[in-house]
């Protein structure tokens, strides 16, 4: 290999599916919803009326960086 990570799709689909989908707090608590699902090492989006797509997924570290830089205002929102 190039020293990256071989990624098991059907493994994270699979995880995605059995996971825990919480939704925005900032949820209407209508159909536009995004919900996301805290994995071992990803955090998972997905749209609430789209479910038969696949969530976009970040690892950890980048989900926590995004976090910081719009906490610190370093990313427009």
């Amino acid at each position: 290999m190039n020293g990256k990570t071989r990624i098991d799709h059907a493994r994270l689909l699979e995880q995605s599916n059995a996971a825990t989908w919480v939704k925005n707090s900032r949820s209407s608590g209508g159909t536009n919803c995004v919900e996301l699902a805290f994995l071992p090492q990803l955090v998972c989006f997905r749209d609430s009326k789209n479910l038969d797509q696949r969530p976009l997924r970040f690892s950890t570290s980048a989900y926590g960086a995004s976090i910081g830089g719009l906490e610190q205002s370093e990313l427009p929102i």
